[in-house]
């Protein structure tokens, strides 16, 4: 499809909740979401929304969930591409051994930052997981880390030891009790995390200037970033857009 005009509708199903946006060629006109385990719900969020010309998806939640973006896109009347990991795509060229491996969230994602931002960078996304990818100037993507996001981390200490339960703690630089230390630890693992993938890109003699964020938490870690951020809120609908439009 290349009509820049054309109305597309993207989807993003990833672990907790289907993201969905429409864009009408000029800006995301509507945008929704539903929780992934009520995706037999996503027609009736997206109908005020219809009709729509083209629809582009990616998907990390399962075959069953693929099978509802394939329903509720058959329900509004239009055809469904869904994307995947490939070895080169709109200038952007992947890394990894068996490209088809990676997320296709994070594939759509690096295309969005490589498009949308100079220089080398840290595409990084805080949700259920927090995802650091590195990528160069030249639309390299070099590889990337998952780790639990800060949400997750907490989690498994409340459901994995006895004494260690969850509870609201602010994040500092010294904890003095149990709650601090728990919230504090989850956001500064996630930075530590952040911070040696931005120095092994320094290492090879492409350092990170900026950190492109986008994900429901990244607000818990923002303020504790190594490098200067900036927040993409549509960032893996922005990349979907990209495919739909240009490839």
């Amino acid at each position: 499809m290349n009509d820049p005009e054309a109305v597309v509708l993207a989807l993003d199903a990833g672990n907790t909740r289907i993201k969905w946006g429409v864009h009408d060629g000029v800006s995301w006109s509507v945008r929704g979401a539903v929780a992934t385990g009520e995706a037999a719900r996503l027609y009736e969020s997206l109908r005020p929304a219809l009709p729509v010309e083209a629809a582009i998806a990616c998907n990390v939640a399962g075959a069953a969930v693929r099978s509802q973006l394939e329903e509720a896109c058959r329900q509004a009347g239009i055809a469904l591409r869904m994307i995947g990991s490939v070895r080169e795509q709109l200038g952007v060229k992947n890394a990894y051994r068996d490209p088809a491996q990676l997320g296709a969230d994070r594939w759509a994602a690096l295309i969005a930052a490589h498009h949308g931002h100079r220089g080398d960078k840290l595409v990084v996304n805080v949700g259920t997981a927090l995802t650091i990818d590195a990528l160069t100037a030249t639309g390299q993507f070099l590889g990337g880390l998952i780790v639990p996001g800060p949400a997750l981390m907490r989690r498994s200490l409340d459901q994995g030891t006895a004494a260690l339960r969850e509870a609201p703690g602010a994040v500092l630089d010294f904890p003095d009790a149990t709650a601090e230390a728990i919230a504090s630890g989850a956001v500064h693992a996630c930075v530590g995390a952040i911070s040696r993938m931005g120095a092994a890109m320094a290492a090879r003699g492409t350092p990170p200037g900026r950190i492109i964020l986008s994900g429901g938490a990244a607000g818990e870690i923002e303020k504790w970033l190594p490098y200067p951020a900036t927040f993409q809120e549509n960032l893996v609908l922005d990349g979907l857009l990209a495919i739909a439009r240009n490839d």
